[in-house]
């Protein structure tokens, strides 16, 4: 019987094992294992005053197929739900502007939505309008450096860094342009050069019945771990962190458990699915390039304060939350959950999620709960008249939850695999790739699921004709 063996179960270990499973030659066992006490990683959910409320992420693409084909394939089709509002603001100078439509990230492709959301000054608009046709990038610019060359520095503290932030934590003078951006970027050659008519032409392209944008489940986005990991028919192992992984003649020996009373497994083949620090440590004597180069990768610290209302206290509030820009004060996000999705509705308590900290600000984080409750609502009384005492409270911290894509970051995955791929039976995915969203990390694990089925496949057919 062969072994495959999944480093990680968050959902993209999780999208991995399951593929594994369901595709693999007959007598291929799956393992999949973590130090955590639960499978999941970032998608969690608990109760706050009584109502099911996600930890982490609470939402995900609907126009990607992977998020709704995992979720109906795992039974949990009937619980899938869209927001009842996405019309979001943003915080200027201490007072709230709609966002703007017709906008990627930010980057206006509609002047005339982008002067009527009154986002900008005078100067700023100004700024917008002079865009003018030059060669899109050779090279990956960050997206800040490069949108306020072209349209001045107010579209992006006002806009594309607080939107970028809401994705990545991170600032937009730090990101990729070709990795977050990736349709803008493609689109800059096919417009002259100018990035407005880039933006629209971008805008354009998406179907206008393509549905819903977004979508989550009815009893919280950390619902969908434990399904996945019961589908995948996987044998399930927490508590159990891997710290080593070995090559055999056979395939791999992982090692892991507490250092006195080692566990060990020996696989046929790998997917390592854990954040770039860890799968840089495991990767160190297999795969040594690939192991500097996630080393080399940053990630941003975040926390989730959730709050539980009286009812009335966003009796007056409308729309889905708000963007703070970092101008604004360190909470960046702010969800009314209970105005954006319908099963959080019609309770005697009202939801309120607020993220709090960017890449290289973690230190907002190391104030004790009271504190960020404390801070959250005051940013909430300035920004949103909320001034009401919660009944209930939850503070979530993730540390190293995000990782940036740095200017040069596709360049950088594909060196990873590139010396990934010189090992047989080895793979790697996650949020550190192609995507931090949750489709995109099922994409990754599915891709990576699909290099060890390929390893498993040339492994039987040598067999085979060797026993012939």
């Amino acid at each position: 019987m062969a072994r495959v063996v999944v480093i990680g179960a968050g959902i993209a270990g999780l999208a991995a094992a399951l593929a594994v499973s369901r595709q693999a030659p007959p007598g291929t066992a799956v393992t999949l294992v973590d130090g955590a006490s639960k499978v999941g990683g970032k998608l969690r959910v608990s109760e706050v005053g009584g109502l099911p409320v996600d930890e982490g992420a609470e939402t995900f693409l609907a126009r990607r197929p992977e998020g709704v084909e995992l979720v109906e394939s795992v039974g949990l089709g009937r619980a899938l739900v869209h927001p009842v509002t996405t019309e979001a603001g943003v915080v200027v100078d201490g007072v709230t502007h709609r966002l703007p439509t017709r906008t990627v990230l930010g980057v206006p492709g509609d002047r005339s939505a982008l002067r009527r959301s009154g986002v900008l000054s005078a100067e700023g608009l100004a700024a917008v309008g002079a865009d003018r046709a030059e060669p899109a990038p050779l090279n990956d610019p960050s997206v800040g450096q490069y949108v306020a060359r072209r349209l001045g520095r107010e579209v992006v503290d006002r806009l594309v860094d607080p939107l970028l932030g809401g994705v990545y934590a991170g600032r937009a003078d730090g990101l990729s342009l070709r990795a977050t951006m990736p349709a803008l970027a493609a689109a800059l050659d096919a417009n002259g050069g100018r990035l407005v008519a880039a933006a629209r032409s971008v805008v354009d392209a998406a179907p206008a019945d393509a549905g819903p944008v977004f979508a989550a489940l009815a009893g919280g986005l950390g619902t969908l771990p434990e399904a996945v990991a019961r589908c995948s028919g996987a044998d399930v192992r927490l508590r159990l962190p891997v710290r080593r992984i070995e090559r055999t003649t056979g395939g791999f020996r992982l090692i892991g458990g507490p250092v006195p009373d080692p566990v060990t497994l020996a696989a046929e083949a790998v997917v390592v699915a854990a954040p770039a620090g860890k799968a840089a440590g495991l990767l160190e004597g297999l795969a040594p390039w690939a192991a500097h180069e996630l080393a080399a990768m940053e990630y941003a610290s975040i926390g989730i304060v959730t709050l539980a209302f009286p009812a009335a206290a966003l009796a007056g509030v409308t729309g889905s939350g708000l963007l703070i820009p970092s101008t604004e004060g360190p909470v960046k996000a702010v969800t009314y959950s209970s105005n954006k999705w319908a099963p959080l509705a019609g309770s005697d308590v009202a939801i309120v999620r607020a993220s709090v900290g960017r890449h290289r600000e973690a230190k907002v984080l190391h104030r004790d709960d009271t504190e960020l409750v404390r801070l959250v609502l005051g940013q909430l009384s300035a920004v949103a008249g909320i001034r009401a005492t919660p009944v209930a409270h939850r503070v979530t911290r993730w540390g190293g939850a995000l990782p940036q894509y740095a200017p040069g970051h596709l360049e950088r995955v594909r060196r990873v695999r590139a010396d990934v791929a010189r090992v047989p039976g080895l793979a790697v995915c996650g949020a550190a790739f192609d995507g931090v969203g949750v489709p995109a990390c099922i994409r990754s694990g599915y891709a990576a699921a699909e290099r060890v089925l390929a390893h498993l496949r040339e492994s039987r057919r040598g067999g085979w004709e060797e026993g012939a």
